[in-house]
């Protein structure tokens, strides 16, 4: 009897990646240690920083200034299909440390666990804890009880240590080991997805190989089909211009993960929080939508909760987002009192001379009415009071020998506005003020604009972000599959990388507000 090859390649389709499957749960993925270095930068080569900018260079810790300061992320993972217990690790009974990390030429001046999974207990990483702790350029970390692909993220603040000269730092060296481990046990790096060994990878190779071969015989042709939880259509996204570089981001990545899912930007996609409500109101109406169904191909982002009589749009929050007050470096003023600041915006501090800083008048830009940064400000910084009216509608025509005040449409118009007028104070998120070399930050009352202030309840000037949708959308739509795409691992890590703190990773995420408010 003879066997076609398209029996043949069915055949072997299906004995691929029983194989592959065998080897890596059964044989070879029995218990696994990994780890993998999510992050490893010098400030001096942090984006934000510029070749004539040395504010983050003046890195302190403990009011001392660090000579060449670094800042890493460590992601310790159980990438094994076996729980590890404090009996699994390497190490003698009576010693507490589980995991040494090493930094060569560097030394470690401050850590934390920035993110760990849910069923990881907290007790093994609060200060005083048994093998959580640091000396000189090494961090110990204790034996984490680690269920199968549990993990928690190190972050560590590290200076270079003097007379070391190389320009770049060696690799961090993780020493660690489980009994009866894959390989001798040793903990080794892990690819984004800890999934496949080599041999695996190379099973996986053939099975491809194989699949073409059967797709030859069996099929005409075919589209290639997505990932289960992607969604098809056009997404219209709109709102808040300070959460816009988070939006950009997570929009392109979705693209590129979930190709029929087609999301439209444009330099006048996001004009505001309030023309943002207004526009998904408005088109909610238009698709004249029943009680009980949800507009899916629309999302507002808001910077705060929307203004009463528009019940029909739902809130999700997203992220704690920090703002900041942004200043001419002619101004001569890093730091503020919050009764300087509300004193400016009232108008009775005119000259930076009057708050110590120099002899320029103030010239106020601020964002136009309905920006969620400018209410913000209003509401947790000004204590409910307004700026003073506007002299000029066109900024260009202030007055550079008297104060005066003007109004413009995005954050970007108002950095780079504040950077070309001298004396200008203005407002504006963390992370785009961070990436514009020619505008000050002002701490308030010594403050900087940090999550940790934020938290302890020092620093006021701070908002939730919360994305709106009109009515409840389908599930299988497009705007729930991009919230559940910001809400996974991919989409946290954008909202982080762009200074925020998802609300996932709060105390309680559904009021996504710092822990004293």
């Amino acid at each position: 009897m003879s066997v076609s090859w398209g029996s043949l390649a069915a055949i072997l389709g299906l004995a691929v990646p029983v194989a592959a499957a065998l080897w890596e749960f059964v044989l070879a993925g029995r218990k696994r240690l990994g780890y993998r270095v999510q992050l490893d930068t010098t400030i001096r080569d942090s984006a934000a920083s510029g070749p004539d900018t040395t504010v983050l260079q003046r890195m302190q810790w403990d009011g001392t200034n660090l000579r060449d300061p670094s800042v890493v992320l460590l992601r310790i993972e159980n990438a094994g299909w076996r729980p590890l217990v404090a009996a699994d690790y390497v190490a003698p009974a009576n010693d507490p440390v589980g995991i040494r990390i090493a930094f060569p030429g560097r030394r470690v001046v401050g850590m934390t666990v920035t993110e760990r999974s849910t069923q990881v207990p907290p007790t093994f990483f609060v200060p005083g804890a048994e093998g959580f702790e640091t000396t000189g350029r090494v961090i110990s970390l204790p034996k984490v009880i680690l269920n199968r692909r549990a993990h928690y993220k190190v972050l560590a603040v590290l200076d270079r240590e003097e007379g070391f000269s190389d320009p770049e730092f060696p690799e961090p060296e993780v020493s660690a080991g489980v009994v009866g481990g894959v390989r001798g046990g040793n903990i080794k790096k892990t690819a984004y997805y800890p999934f496949a060994s080599r041999q695996v990878r190379w099973l996986l190779a053939s099975l491809i190989l194989v699949s073409a071969t059967q797709s030859a015989f069996t099929l005409a042709g075919g589209d290639e089909a997505a990932p289960l939880d992607c969604t098809t259509g056009t997404l219209h996204l709109s709102g808040s211009t300070a959460f816009a570089p988070v939006l950009r981001e997570a929009a392109k990545r979705y693209e590129e993960t979930c190709p029929e899912a087609h999301i439209p930007l444009t330099a006048t996609s996001f004009k505001g929080s309030v023309d943002g409500l207004g526009a998904l109101a408005a088109a909610g109406a238009d698709a004249r939508l029943p009680d009980g169904r949800g507009l899916g191909s629309r999302l507002t982002f808001s910077d705060g909760p929307k203004s009463d009589g528009r019940p029909r749009l739902l809130p999700r929050p997203v992220a704690l987002s920090l703002f900041t007050l942004v200043v001419h470096p002619d101004a001569g003023v890093e730091d503020l009192s919050l009764k300087q600041v509300r004193d400016i915006y009232a108008g009775t501090v005119t000259n930076w001379s009057q708050v110590r800083g120099n002899d320029v008048p103030i010239h106020l830009v601020s964002r136009n009415p309905g920006s969620g940064t400018r209410t913000t400000l209003e509401q947790q910084v000004l204590d409910g009071g307004g700026p003073p009216r506007v002299t000029t509608a066109d900024c260009a025509g202030l007055d550079r020998d008297r104060p005066g005040r003007c109004e413009v449409g995005s954050t970007g118009t108002l950095l780079d506005t504040v950077a070309a007028t001298p004396g200008a104070l203005g407002h504006s998120e963390v992370g785009a003020a961070a990436a514009h070399d020619d505008v000050r930050q002002i701490r308030i009352d010594g403050y900087p604009a940090t999550l940790e202030g934020a938290d302890q309840g020092a620093y006021p000037y701070w908002q939730t972000e919360i994305a709106y949708t009109y009515g409840e959308p389908p599930a299988d739509s497009i705007a729930a599959g991009f919230l559940r795409y910001l809400a996974d691992e991919v989409g946290k890590d954008i909202i982080r990388a762009e200074g925020h703190r998802p609300c996932s990773e709060l105390d309680k995420p559904l009021l996504c507000r710092p822990s004293t408010s």
